[in-house]
Formats: structure tokens, C-alpha cells, sequence
């Protein structure tokens, strides 16, 4: 079953850089997705009209630039749309951005383990997304199952495509060390640093309502702080407002 899986990867990525090799022009934003966005992304209903309109634009600019496909499972709209929600959201307060350090997103049924396995009953299935490195360089794995859970429930300060796009965003300046040079202007990243070590100190001592999963790292606090920004604004603003702040300098975003 497990070379079944790997030979489906290889050749999902064979099939995408021919994709590529023939780059997409941006199509037009299909209007029933607007209804599908209200339903499912509480970021887009919080935004205006006007900026839905931007929101949907940038949607559409990215899936040009990024191949879609899945792993034993046909692709639905709303798969492609959360996805594209998920990479838009974080990068939603700067003018234009692109994923340079991404081709493709490979999307599985359900949690998978480190051998990117998903269809045994390994209790150790419990990834929910990655950002590839080595063979798999540029290219981001999701579970379907994570990725809808993260949008459905919009209380729980988590939501695993954010997550791993702003890991994508950290690793751009090619140091994956939660320190986003290329959001972060040059005076904030002691003070950032300082903060971290903090807020994950108070974590890993059972003092904080941060994710337990964001002690673990410097670089998974910055995607697990970026969740709950995203998720929760006002909660963070209130607990946590030294981090809230310094997330809404980072992502040039005001949502609490």
C-alpha cells in the first residue's frame, strides 16, 4: 500500500512540472464560489464587499500559480477554494504576493504519518500537513480532513492550511526559524525573539491558552501564533495583547 501511495506522489509531481512548464493564465473567479466562501471561510464573510472582490482576485492569481491535486480522492471545488483561502488570508495585507518557494499542494484523504502513509490504522497518523523539503522541495502535503476542520470550527484557535502556509512564508528567506525577515521590519526582530521565548515559556508551564503544539519550537509558535491571529483576533488581542500586536505589524493586518 505504501509504494502504491509513493508511486502516486511521483507521479503527481512528474505531471506537475509539465504543468508548469505550460503556466496558467488567471481565470475568472467563478461566482457561485462567492456563496461557498461565505459558508465556509469566516475571514471572507468578516471582509467588505470591496475586499471580498480583492480576496477573490488574489484567490484566483494563486491557483494559477500552484498546481492542486489529490492523493486517491477527486478534487472538489471547496477543496480547491479552502486551500486558496488558506495561502490568502495571511498574505492579505501586502499588495501582491507570490509563493516562490512553492510549485504544488498534494492533497490526502486524511491524517497521514511520517512516511506519508494515511490508509493503515497507525495510531502515528497524525499529520495534518508539511511543507516538503528534499524530493518533496516545494511542495506542500495537506489532509482534507485537517483542512476542513480547521475552517468548520472557528473557535478552537487552530486551522492547519494557515498553519502551513505561514510556515511557507517563514521559509522564504530560506531559514525556517519562526523569525519572518520578510514580513518582520529589521527593529521588531529582537523584540520578537524576547516575546517568543516568553509566551512559550508560560506555555510549556501550563500558564498559557496558546496551543501546546506552539512550546514546541520557535517556528511552529510563529505558525501556531499566526492560527490563533487568524482565528480568534479579538481573544489574542485580549489575552495576549504585546502578541497580538506584534502580529498585526507582521502581517499588516488589523482583524481584533
Amino acid at each position: 500500500m505504501s509504494y502504491v501511495i509513493l508511486l502516486s506522489v511521483i507521479l503527481l509531481l512528474v505531471v506537475h512540472f509539465y504543468r508548469k512548464a505550460q503556466r496558467q493564465k488567471v481565470q475568472p473567479f467563478p461566482k457561485h464560489w462567492h456563496s461557498l466562501l461565505l459558508d465556509n471561510v469566516l475571514y471572507y464573510r468578516n471582509l467588505s464587499k470591496e475586499r471580498q472582490v480583492a480576496f477573490q482576485q488574489r484567490m484566483m492569481q494563486f491557483l494559477s500559480e500552484v498546481y492542486i491535486d489529490g492523493v486517491q480522492l477527486e478534487l472538489q471545488e471547496l477543496d480547491k477554494i479552502l486551500i486558496a483561502a488558506s495561502a490568502v488570508i495571511p498574505v492579505f495585507g501586502f499588495k501582491e504576493w507570490h509563493y516562490t518557494n512553492l510549485s504544488g499542494i498534494l492533497l490526502y484523504p486524511d491524517n497521514f504519518n511520517e512516511d506519508m502513509q494515511f490508509g493503515s490504522k497507525d495510531n502515528l497518523r497524525n499529520i495534518g500537513g508539511i511543507v516538503g523539503n528534499g524530493r518533496f522541495e516545494k511542495q506542500m502535503i495537506l489532509s482534507k480532513k485537517a483542512l476542513y476542520h480547521g475552517f468548520k470550527n472557528t473557535t478552537d484557535k487552530s486551522n492547519t492550511g494557515i498553519h502551513e502556509f505561514v510556515h511557507l512564508i517563514d521559509k522564504l528567506d530560506e531559514r525556517t526559524d519562526g523569525v519572518p525577515e520578510r514580513l518582520l521590519e529589521h527593529q521588531y526582530a529582537i523584540p520578537w525573539l524576547n516575546l517568543i521565548h516568553k509566551e512559550m515559556e508560560a506555555i510549556n508551564n501550563n500558564h498559557s491558552d496558546i496551543r501546546k503544539y506552539g512550546g514546541t519550537n520557535q517556528v511552529e509558535f510563529f505558525a501556531v501564533a499566526a492560527e490563533y491571529f487568524f482565528e480568534r483576533p479579538d481573544l489574542l488581542k485580549s489575552k495576549h495583547p504585546e502578541l497580538y500586536e506584534m502580529l498585526e505589524n507582521c502581517f499588516k493586518q488589523k482583524l481584533g
